[in-house]
């Protein structure tokens, strides 16, 4: 069992930059990997990231990609999502969720969310 809980969050101006960390506790966060996603009213949840146990390895969506940078580190156990160049369109909650798969069973946690509102 892994606890995860974001922050970060807040209100920003278009064009600004918010940094949000996804802060585990009960396992070490490199048995698994981690994502980004966000959810806005009336949307479904929408993957924006991930990076895999090593760290070598990440993933974007094209809405995103260029201005956001996931990382993690191992010893604070933590695992960040960098946001730069904000738009409007970024307003929304978002959670980490943190997967491992051993065989044929899947381990999955998320966080509570943490709400980003992006001004005109």
């Amino acid at each position: 069992q892994v606890q995860l809980v974001e922050s970060g969050g807040g209100l920003v101006q278009a064009g600004g930059s918010l940094r949000l960390s996804c802060a585990a506790s009960g396992r070490t966060l490199d048995r698994y990997t981690v994502g980004w996603f966000r959810q806005a009213p009336g949307k479904e949840r929408e993957f924006l990231a991930h990076i895999d146990r090593s760290g070598g390895t990440t993933d974007y969506v094209d809405s995103v990609k260029g201005r956001f940078t996931i990382s993690r580190d191992y010893a604070k156990n933590t695992v960040y999502l960098q946001m730069n160049n904000l738009k409007p369109e970024d307003t929304a909650v978002y959670s980490c969720n943190a997967r491992r798969t051993v065989g044929r069973s899947e381990w999955n946690y998320w966080g509570q969310g943490t709400q980003v509102t992006v001004s005109l």
